[in-house]
């Protein structure tokens, strides 16, 4: 079992910057090979994939924040990152962390990752 804990989010005008935090909890029996990602949702959107960290170190991510977002890991304090740049207003939703794929072979599929943190806002003005 994986546990995850969000934060960071906040409310910037436009071209502003933030970073997301998730904070990862697990039990000894869960291996520690597993990927992470990070998804959004808008008000009356479907969630969407941002941005993910595949277990070898392979990052991929959205066309649309492809060169503003960062994706990357903090073994050490067990905690995932997305750094966000160049916010843009259609930034604007609620951000969620994800772990652990059911299929190795699908990355943006929201019922294919097994855990999730309860979110964090992310509001982006003009």
């Amino acid at each position: 079992q994986v546990q995850l804990v969000e934060s960071g989010g906040g409310s910037v005008q436009a071209g502003g910057s933030l970073r997301l935090s998730c904070v990862v909890s697990k039990g000894t029996r869960t291996p520690d090979n597993y990927s992470m990602a990070w998804f959004r949702q808008a008000q009356g959107n479907e969630r969407e994939g941002v941005a993910a960290l595949l277990w070898g170190g392979t990052t991929t991510y959205a066309s649309s924040v492809k060169g503003r977002f960062t994706i990357y890991k903090d073994n050490i304090r067990n905690t995932l990152y997305l750094e966000m740049n160049n916010l843009k207003p259609e930034d604007t939703a609620m951000y969620y962390c994800a772990a652990r794929r059911v299929d190795l072979r699908v990355v943006f599929t929201v019922d294919n990752w097994r855990d999730w943190g309860q979110g964090t806002q992310v509001t982006v003005s003009s």
